[in-house]
């Protein structure tokens, strides 16, 4: 297989998997729900409320993400913040809406955990090892520093 349009592809991958998800959100009756916004509520349901740089970190995404992720789970009533000991802080809280949907949420999160291993299963390498050597190797060398060495300047 060819790395062409590599960027292109995994684009189409992720959009699959989110778009199946989001499907299934709608299935259980909850349309509009968004796959990302799973791992913040089980997080701050789990371990009671957190800071948003504690939940980029937590998850292995940015700062910015994660904020961007919040600020609409804000808007559609998933979550109020509050604010840290330090004014640059804020924490992240449920609310009762959340609450409500965890039940929905944990049932979902083990059928697509199921489906998930299942899928590893069926290709010759496990997606989820690819995924995380991958960021690995990628945090060891960006792809930025792999591209540059491959720039010819005149």
């Amino acid at each position: 297989m060819t790395s062409d349009y590599l960027g292109t592809r995994l684009r189409h991958l992720l959009d699959r998997l989110d778009g199946d998800v989001a499907r299934t959100y709608t299935d259980l009756g909850l349309p509009g729900f968004r796959p990302r916004y799973t791992p913040v509520l089980r997080l701050v349901a789990a371990d009671g409320p957190r800071s948003i740089r504690d939940l980029a970190t937590t998850i292995g995404v940015t700062h910015s993400a994660i904020s961007q992720t919040v600020n609409q789970m804000r808007r559609e009533g998933l979550v109020h913040l509050e604010p840290g000991t330090d004014a640059r802080h804020r924490i992240v809280h449920l609310t009762d809406q959340a609450r409500a949907v965890l039940p929905t949420l944990e049932t979902e999160w083990h059928a697509t955990t199921a489906a998930a291993r299942e899928l590893d299963a069926e290709l010759p390498h496990k997606l989820s090892d690819l995924v995380d050597a991958a960021l690995h190797a990628l945090d060891t060398r960006p792809m930025h520093d792999r591209i540059r060495a491959h720039l010819h300047h005149p």
